[in-house]
C-alpha cells in the first residue's frame, strides 16, 4: 500500500448495468465513497485470489445481501478456482461469518431493523450465483459480454484470468496482474482500453518479477501489439509513485506505444465509449 492506493477494484458501467473486477481492500467503502452502493453491482469477477485482489469479499457479500430486497438481481460471481470454495468457506452453513448472518436472519431486532430498511421478514440467508471458470469461458450479461483468457502470474501456484468486457460502443480488456504474454495481446486486439498491472520500471524487472508482473516497457509492448486505442496502467508498484517516477514512466511507455496512456489513481472515472 501508499498514501494513494491500496489493492485493485474496478467497477465498469455499461448502460446502468455495473460490472466489478476483484475486491480488493476497502472495496465496498470506496465504492460507496464513489457514490455506489453494492446492490448496484450484478457481477463481480476475479482474476485471481491473493489478498490484494480479493479481502475485501466477505465485506462485499454481507453488505450487499444485509441491504438487498426482492427487486434486486442475485450477484452472479465469477473466477477462477476456488472462487467457489473461498465463498463457502466465509458464508456457508459452517463459514466464517455463519454467526453473523444467522443472527441477522433470526433475531427479532436484527428482522425489525431489515423490515425497516424495505426488506421482507422472513428473510433468507445469503445466497449467490457463485461458479468456478477457466480461460476461454464466455459469459453473458444484459449488456455486454464478456471473456476469459489465462493471466501469466505466478502460475501453477495459483490459477488467474483476464477478462475482456465488449458492448455496444466500447470494449475494455482487465488483467489483474500479468506478465506479458501473447494471449493477453490476442485478446485485447483492438479494444478500447487495455487495463494492465505495471510493477516497476523495466530496468527494475528482474526475470522473476517478469513470470507475474509486467514493467513499463511490458505493458507498452502489449497494447501496442495488440492495437488498443487507450493503455491504462493501475496496480503500479510503490517506486512508480515517487517524484518524477511517475513522469518517467510514461515517457518511457510512449517510445513504445502511440496511443493514449493514462497513469490510473484511486477513485479516478474515465468515458471507454
Amino acid at each position: 500500500p501508499t498514501r494513494k492506493r491500496f489493492g485493485s477494484c474496478s467497477v465498469l458501467r455499461v448502460n446502468g448495468e455495473h460490472l466489478m473486477f476483484d475486491c480488493g481492500p476497502a472495496s465496498t467503502y470506496k465504492m460507496k465513497r464513489a457514490g455506489l452502493a453494492p446492490t448496484d453491482i450484478s457481477h463481480l469477477f476475479f482474476t485471481h485470489h491473493h489478498y490484494d485482489h480479493n479481502i475485501d469479499y466477505p465485506c462485499f457479500l454481507l453488505c450487499r445481501w444485509d441491504h438487498e430486497k426482492e427487486s434486486i438481481p442475485q450477484l452472479q460471481v465469477y473466477g477462477p478456482p476456488p472462487t467457489e470454495l473461498i465463498t463457502q468457506r466465509l458464508i456457508g452453513s459452517e463459514g466464517a461469518f455463519v454467526d453473523d448472518w444467522k443472527v441477522r436472519v433470526e433475531h427479532p431486532a436484527s428482522q425489525e431493523v431489515y423490515a425497516a430498511r424495505g426488506g421482507t421478514v422472513p428473510r433468507s440467508k445469503p445466497q449467490f450465483a457463485v461458479q468456478n471458470i477457466e480461460k476461454g469461458a464466455a459469459i453473458s450479461t444484459q449488456h455486454c459480454q464478456i471473456t476469459s483468457e489465462k493471466a501469466i502470474h505466478l502460475q501453477p501456484m495459483m490459477e488467474c484470468l483476464a477478462y475482456r468486457v465488449d458492448w455496444d460502443g466500447g470494449s475494455v480488456v482487465i488483467t489483474g496482474d500479468t506478465g506479458r504474454t501473447d494471449l493477453v495481446e490476442k485478446l485485447a486486439r483492438e479494444v478500447t482500453a487495455l487495463v494492465v498491472n505495471v510493477w516497476d520500471h523495466q530496468d527494475n524487472m528482474s526475470s522473476s518479477l517478469l513470470s507475474g508482473f509486467c514493467g513499463t516497457i511490458d505493458a507498452a509492448k502489449m497494447a501496442d501489439r495488440s492495437s488498443a486505442q487507450r493503455l491504462i496502467i493501475t496496480h503500479q508498484g510503490p517506486n512508480l509513485s515517487r517524484p518524477g517516477s511517475k513522469e518517467k514512466a510514461i515517457d518511457d511507455m510512449a517510445a513504445h506505444y502511440k496511443g493514449e496512456v493514462i497513469f490510473g489513481e484511486e477513485f479516478m472515472t474515465l468515458d471507454l465509449d
